[in-house]
């Protein structure tokens, strides 16, 4: 049976691809194999609002309303450091890039902890050390070791070993705050070059509810002629969801392509749009 992400990601693709049919609920729900009933009580659960509202979120009208929007708060947030009005970004993630000497070893003498859970958004690798998260990637069934030869590649030298039991914690309160047992931030280890690291920074300033585009974000970062470059740069983000580079759209409101999947990155901007 697919799990809750799998059935909500497949109502996603359909709404998406069905948006100018307007399909109804009974629609949508026959197409995943559910009832009417519990298909609304899914995705209300999953993303707080009805099917037909979190479509209208996820319209291309509505991303280029939020584009407009956003400018001033990216502004204020760029400006001062800000994530969001009010909230220091180092209340979610405090951000360390390897030196250029770890960075060309590939991680000699580095313990590295993976394992995989599932989260709301579908199945996550996780990858930590003792100076933090190193890797965080969704992967689909049988990409198991694919993604483990992802973080071998990433990190060639270091030792790698199986930690369910460190990575299960970290899980639970990246996705459900009210588990976090302090406000300490989580600790990112980076390994990437000057450009790539200026980039995830960059990103590190959209605030939940909050879009832009890889033209201001090109801008932001001083290089506004490298749109490409900075979409090649989030497309190699190795933290996906804690470094926010879902909330990247192309100017013109469309949703632009994802590194994990663009039915989940309608389903991540879609729960962080309906919360605001």
């Amino acid at each position: 049976m697919p799990d809750d992400y799998q059935r909500v990601a497949e109502a996603i693709h359909f709404l998406r691809n069905s948006a100018l049919e307007q399909p109804s609920l009974e629609e949508t729900a026959h197409h995943i194999g559910l009832s009417p009933y519990h298909f609304q009580r899914l995705f209300r659960r999953f993303s707080g609002v009805s099917p037909k509202r979190f479509l209208q979120h996820l319209s291309s009208q509505h991303a280029k309303q939020l584009l407009q929007q956003s400018t001033s708060v990216l502004e204020t947030s760029f400006a001062v450091g800000l994530s969001g009005p009010g909230r220091l970004h180092d209340l979610l993630v405090s951000v360390e890039a390897v030196t250029p000497g770890e960075y060309k070893s590939g991680g000699i003498d580095l313990n590295i902890e993976y394992a995989i859970h599932p989260t709301p958004f579908g199945r996550c690798f996780i990858a930590v050390t003792e100076r933090g998260i190193c890797r965080l990637e969704f992967i689909e069934p049988k990409e198991d070791e694919a993604a483990r030869q992802r973080l071998r590649k990433a990190w060639p030298n270091a030792l790698l070993k199986r930690g369910d039991e460190t990575t299960q914690n970290i899980i639970q309160q990246i996705f459900n705050p009210r588990k976090r047992a302090s406000n300490q931030p989580f600790p990112l280890l980076l390994r990437g070059t000057n450009f790539q690291l200026q980039v995830w920074q960059a990103l590190l300033k959209i605030p939940e509810g909050c879009v832009t585009s890889y033209g201001y974000l090109a801008g932001k970062i001083g290089h506004p002629k490298a749109n490409r470059a900075v979409g090649t740069a989030i497309g190699n983000n190795p933290i996906s969801y804690l470094i926010p580079c879902h909330r990247v759209l192309r100017a013109d409101g469309q949703i632009g392509g994802y590194r994990w999947g663009t039915d989940r990155k309608l389903a991540i901007l879609g729960t962080e749009f309906c919360k605001t």
